[in-house]
C-alpha cells in the first residue's frame, strides 16, 4: 500500500475538488434540463402604470402559453410574476433572484426604463432573456443596450417620429414639454424635441414633475405662458391622464394652444372618454379593430380582463408566443441558441404582420398614426380610433448604425 505525502497529497485534493466541481455542475445542468419552463413577468400591478400592462400583461402571457399548447420539453410551463413598485433597486433584486435562485429562463415586461436598466444588468450577469415590453426609453436599444435584452413594443424615438413629425408638418412648430422626470420622460423630451427641431420647429421651454404625479397645475400654468402652440406630454400613464383632465379645467385646448400624446395608449382613451380625448394624434404599434387578426386576440383578450388589450398587453403575447416558438425550433432554453432563432425568424401574429429582431434587440415592425374619434363617430365601447397612416417600421426606427450599441459591429 502506498501513501500520497506532501505535492502528492495537494495533488489528489485538487483532482478531487475539480472532479467535485464537475460532478456539481453536471447536476445543475441536469435539473436545469429536467426543470419545466419558467417565464417571470416583472410588471406594474398597482400604480401609475398598472392599466397599461400590469394584469393585462401577465394574463396576455398566460394567453401565449395556452396557444402554444401549454407545456416544452414535456412538461407544463410556468409563469410567475411580481411588482417592483416602479423602483430600479427592487426590480434587479427580483431579477436576481428569478434568474440565480429560481430557474427563471427568460423575464418579460419591465415597467420602466429605470426598472428595465436595472433588470437588463442582472440579464447580462447571469446571462438570461430579457424582453422589455413596457419601458419605452431608446436608450434600451441604444447605449445602454445588451446581447440578451430585446425591446418589442415602442419607444421613444419612434414615437417622437411618427407624432412629433406629423404634428410639425400641421404647422405645430413651437413646443412646451410637460415632463415625467426620470429616464422615461428625459428620452421623449429629447427624442421628441430633436425631431421638433429637425423639422424646423423650436422648442421653448419644458417643466418637469415626479412620477405618479397628482396636481399638474403649476406645470400648466407655464405652458400656458410659454404660448408654445404645442404642448407635448412627455408622460404615460396615469400622468397623462391628469394631464389632460386638468389641462381641460384651465381651459388650455379653449384657448388655442393643443396637447400632444407623445405615449399614449387605448387604455388612457377609456379613461378619459371620447369628450376629453377626441382629436387627439397619437400613435400606437397595435389597435384590436385593425384587421382579422387583431380582433381575434381582441377577443380573446376581452373575454379575460372585460376590456381590450393595450398595444404593450397584444405586444407582451407576441414576445411570448415568438419566445416560445424559439425554445422549441431550438431544442433547447440556452440563451445563445434561442435568441438566433428569435432573430432569424419574422414576426407574424396579431401583434404585427411584419416584424423582425435586430441585432441590438429592437423588435423593427410599423407603427399607426391614430386620430382619436368624436363621440358621434363612435361606434360603442372601445371604438375610438380612425387611422391616419401605417409607417413602416424602416421610418419609425432609429437606423442601427446611429444606435451606438457597443454589442453592435459597425
Amino acid at each position: 500500500m502506498t501513501f500520497a505525502t506532501g505535492k502528492g497529497r495537494t495533488r489528489l485534493a485538487a483532482v478531487g475538488l475539480v472532479a467535485g466541481l464537475a460532478a456539481l455542475t453536471l447536476t445543475a445542468v441536469h435539473a436545469r434540463a429536467q426543470a419545466p419552463l419558467k417565464i417571470g413577468v416583472l410588471g406594474d400591478f398597482s400604480s401609475v402604470y398598472s392599466d397599461i400592462g400590469g394584469q393585462g400583461n401577465l394574463e396576455a402571457t398566460k394567453l401565449a402559453v395556452e396557444e402554444f399548447g401549454g407545456t416544452m420539453f414535456g412538461k407544463p410551463i410556468e409563469v410567475i410574476s411580481a411588482d417592483p413598485q416602479n423602483k430600479a433597486d427592487i426590480a434587479a433584486s427580483i431579477s436576481r433572484k428569478w434568474y440565480e435562485n429560481e430557474a427563471v429562463d427568460m423575464i418579460i415586461d419591465m415597467p420602466t426604463s429605470a426598472t428595465a436598466l436595472a433588470g437588463m444588468e442582472m440579464s447580462k450577469q447571469f446571462e438570461k432573456i430579457m424582453i422589455v415590453t413596457d419601458a419605452a426609453s431608446s436608450d434600451i436599444t441604444g447605449k445602454s443596450c445588451s446581447p440578451y435584452t430585446l425591446h418589442w413594443t415602442y419607444d421613444t424615438y419612434g414615437n417622437a417620429h411618427t407624432v412629433g413629425q406629423a404634428i410639425v408638418k400641421n404647422g405645430g412648430d413651437s413646443w412646451f414639454f410637460i415632463t415625467a422626470d426620470y429616464l422615461f420622460g428625459h428620452s421623449i423630451e429629447r427624442d421628441t424635441g430633436d425631431v421638433v427641431r429637425a423639422s424646423g420647429g423650436k422648442v421653448v421651454g419644458s417643466a418637469r414633475h415626479p412620477l405618479n404625479n397628482q396636481d399638474f397645475s403649476s406645470f400648466l400654468l407655464q405652458a400656458q405662458a410659454s404660448k408654445a402652440k404645442i404642448i407635448g406630454m412627455a408622460n404615460g400613464g396615469g400622468d397623462t391622464i391628469n394631464t389632460i383632465k386638468q389641462a381641460a379645467e384651465f381651459g388650455i385646448v379653449a384657448g388655442g394652444q393643443n396637447l400632444a400624446g407623445i405615449v399614449m395608449f387605448i387604455s388612457d382613451i377609456h379613461s378619459l372618454g371620447l369628450k376629453l380625448a377626441q382629436g387627439l394624434i397619437i400613435t400606437e404599434a397595435y389597435y384590436w379593430d385593425l384587421n382579422d387578426r387583431t380582433r381575434a386576440f381582441g377577443k380573446k383578450f376581452f373575454d379575460k380582463m372585460k376590456r381590450m388589450p393595450t398595444m404593450n398587453q397584444a405586444a407582451t403575447y407576441s414576445a411570448t408566443l415568438h419566445y416560445l416558438n424559439a425554445v422549441k425550433a431550438a431544442g433547447t432554453r440556452d440563451t445563445k441558441p434561442v435568441l438566433a432563432k428569435m432573430r432569424e425568424t419574422p414576426v407574424r401574429d396579431a401583434f404585427t404582420d411584419n416584424g423582425f429582431v435586430r441585432e441590438d434587440g429592437r423588435m423593427v415592425h410599423s407603427m399607426f398614426l391614430f386620430e382619436v374619434k368624436k363621440p358621434e363617430e363612435s361606434k360603442g365601447p372601445w371604438d375610438y380610433y380612425k387611422v391616419l397612416a401605417e409607417v413602416p417600421g424602416d421610418q419609425v426606427f432609429r437606423p442601427l448604425k446611429d444606435g451606438n450599441c457597443p454589442y453592435v459591429k459597425q
